[in-house]
């Protein structure tokens, strides 16, 4: 059954159909925006696999105001 969904005639049909509905100028921002939706969605993904290298080493803090500072 889902092996005749993607043939190249459906494909094209859907395509005629989202340029009717969306229009020639409004179809390539969406486009877009499903692919940057998707490249940020595999950057999450491998972040879930990889932990270890997103992880920023812990910041040091700033010093208080009634130590001196040494210079």
């Amino acid at each position: 059954m889902l092996n005749d969904l993607l043939t190249p005639t459906h494909l094209i049909f859907l395509l005629v159909l989202a340029l009717l509905i969306f229009g020639p100028r409004r179809l390539p921002e969406i486009g877009s925006g499903m692919g940057k939706a998707l490249r940020d969605f595999r950057m999450a993904l491998t972040r879930i696999d990889q932990p270890d290298r997103d992880q920023a080493p812990p910041a040091a803090e700033p010093p208080r105001e009634d130590e001196p500072q040494h210079r």
